[in-house]
């Protein structure tokens, strides 16, 4: 089916201001049903979780149809389901809960592609204990990841690899299921930070290999929170420091303090929406999800063709590092002799919000010699006519006197 995004829109308050969003990746507009749910959670009856009265029921199903809502997602059962803060949280929470069991002389390896929210955690640790790190680089041509070099970081030492199932910044996606592969090879757990592959493609946990994975509901359509999955059985291995009276059960003992229940009923509120998406859609919401997202898959990639065709007809003023054969709809760009600051000012002033910087993705950016650039990040709400309005933009801007 293909998506009905006049359809889609009605849902997004936000979308009635005429401004066109290109910045998804930084975190989505929200649909009118995630926040209704953030209000009724709030405004119902709600107590701590209890089975006595009915606030504190309210409580505990919210959490149950949280981990129920994000297992479907991602592909898990839902007692491999933490809540966090943000998936940076969570990063830095586990790189913390792993490294106690790491010993000198060990080695972890960690991307070059990656946001810098899955390499410092895991370099910070590291370098607590003792431990060797590893790198992986990518073709800053391609923008593809460097297999070569992965093997080569690999050795019976290596107890874990961090890697980006899709760049935040250039929208690769690397070969998860063969670094996976590898990973398990060497004896090493593979920690896959997910926060901007979730909110293009359905995620299949067992299918890609990755042994703990993270994502952020803000990045598709939810409130700003974290999600980390990984199998029951492996986090029961894992030791938290924790407060005594908590409970040790997993996945509650890596869940600090009282949980958000009005974020956790806006962030399964946001996989509901999801799952609707594809109206014809039968079946489970695992099912349901799988069709709505390969009509979302389907109609970003349209969108992100457009784009591209656009940007080529604007000539070598150009210049795109978005160039992996399999990407997410998100295009990176600077300008011949103009800032790509000054592009996100412009095209601002024609209500068109394209955001300029590096996006926290200081590895790619050192490796690619860049300060700051345009970055072009589509979600399912983004229509065609939003397309030409940023092209549009574009060319006007850079008809323009040209930075000296």
């Amino acid at each position: 089916m293909s998506l009905d995004v006049t359809a889609l829109r009605a849902h997004f308050p936000s979308l009635d201001s005429g401004l066109a969003f290109f910045d998804g990746p930084g975190g989505t507009q929200t649909p009118r049903p995630v926040a209704d749910a953030i209000v009724a959670t709030m405004t119902g009856p709600l107590s701590n979780r209890g089975a006595v009265s009915v606030s504190e029921r309210n409580a505990e199903r919210v959490v149950a149809e949280f981990r129920a809502a994000y297992g479907d997602l991602l592909g898990v059962p839902a007692a491999g389901i933490v809540h966090g803060r943000s998936a940076t949280q969570l990063t830095y929470d586990f790189s913390r809960h792993l490294a106690g069991t790491w010993r000198a002389g060990d080695e972890i390896v960690v991307s070059r592609l990656d946001h810098d929210s899955n390499i410092r955690p895991w370099i910070q640790a590291a370098e607590r204990v003792g431990v060797t790190v590893r790198w992986i680089d990518f073709d800053t041509t391609t923008a593809e990841i460097d297999l070569e070099s992965y093997e080569r970081a690999l050795s019976s030492r290596t107890r874990l690899v961090a890697v980006t199932a899709a760049s935040n910044v250039l929208g690769t996606v690397p070969p998860l299921r063969r670094i996976a592969d590898l990973a398990h090879d060497a004896g090493a757990l593979l920690y896959v930070d997910g926060v901007h592959y979730a909110a293009h493609r359905l995620v299949d946990m067992p299918a890609l290999g990755a042994d703990l994975f993270v994502c952020s509901p803000y990045k598709f359509l939810g409130p700003h929170c974290g999600v980390l999955a990984a199998s029951p059985d492996l986090l029961e291995t894992i030791r938290p420091d924790k407060l005594v009276p908590s409970s040790d059960a997993v996945p509650e003992r890596f869940e600090f303090g009282t949980l958000p229940y009005e974020m956790l009923a806006g962030a399964t509120a946001a996989v509901d929406f999801l799952a609707g998406i594809d109206p014809g859609a039968g079946g489970t919401r695992r099912e349901r999800l799988a069709r709505s997202l390969a009509s979302v898959h389907e109609h970003e990639t349209a969108l992100r063709q457009r784009a591209e065709a656009g940007l080529r007809g604007l000539g070598d003023v150009v210049t795109l590092y978005s160039a992996a054969v399999d990407r997410t709809p998100t295009l990176l760009m600077n300008f011949a002799g103009r800032a790509a600051r000054d592009a996100q000012a412009f095209l601002a002033g024609r209500d068109v919000l394209a955001p300029a910087g590096s996006f926290y993705a200081y590895e790619p950016f050192v490796a690619l010699k860049l300060d700051a650039a345009l970055r072009v990040g589509l979600a399912p709400y983004n229509t065609i006519e939003e397309i030409d309005r940023l092209i549009d933009g574009l060319a006007s801007w850079t008809d323009g006197p040209v930075q000296r």
